[in-house]
């Protein structure tokens, strides 16, 4: 399902071609994406990105795209991983008080969140780091990443793999702006939340798999 058939379903299924109502489609799809994208955590959109936190530092920004953590190692002069633990930014600073114990670090916590100004991000969050490090070291992140919306792209893995669960999202944002029938709007609820169960049990069996194929 590309956006242009899901545009259609909309207001095919709502029976509304009003002009604001119309004008407005784009916000639904957007809302519903970003509730699916937060309720469960695909492994497809899953990436992996390099790259050096430097000697002194203990801060790292986050990608653009960051949603949350998989995973974020140290590599050290022998390309040895360490796995960093996730911990709150006040056990960190519990744990060095100062900026200046340096080592390899052992943890990481989200420090802040991305900024915006008019409507705009104007920079990204990023990470703390603990110890601070001694060396430049080679990181690893593998992340969860948000990404593009049907709108911009016309096709996604939601409209390729999930369409049941995009369209529905998509009517329960409609519905609500509609001020809809109750009854119908429980029903695209009850669709809506069985297609995304449908959704996180296909991603705890892709986990089961991958640990499978590892452990054999």
């Amino acid at each position: 399902m590309n956006y242009s058939e899901l545009t259609d379903l909309i207001k095919e299924y709502t029976e509304n071609t009003e002009t604001t109502f119309v004008a407005n489609i784009n916000d639904f799809i957007r809302q519903a994406e970003e509730r699916i994208y937060r309720s469960v955590l695909i492994p497809e959109l899953r990436k992996n990105v390099t790259g050096t936190v430097s000697s002194g530092t203990s801060y790292l920004a986050r990608p653009t795209d960051f949603l949350s953590v998989f995973s974020l190692a140290v590599l050290d002069g022998s390309s040895n991983y360490s796995y960093l633990l996730d911990k709150e930014v006040n056990f960190i600073r519990e744990a060095y008080p100062s900026a200046s114990t340096t080592g390899l670090p052992k943890y990481y916590g989200i420090f802040d969140g991305d900024t915006y100004s008019g409507g705009s991000e104007t920079s990204n969050g990023h990470f703390i780091l603990g110890p601070t490090p001694d060396s430049n070291y080679s990181i690893e992140l593998h992340y969860y990443y948000d990404p593009p919306s049907i709108i911009t792209s016309t096709t996604s893995w939601l409209g390729d793999n999930a369409e049941t669960t995009l369209l529905y999202g998509c009517l329960l944002e409609a519905y609500t702006f509609m001020k809809g029938d109750s009854q119908i709007f429980q029903m695209y609820s009850q669709r809506y939340m069985e297609s995304l169960r449908e959704m996180a049990s296909l991603g705890v069996k892709l986990k089961t798999d991958t640990y499978k194929e590892q452990a054999a």
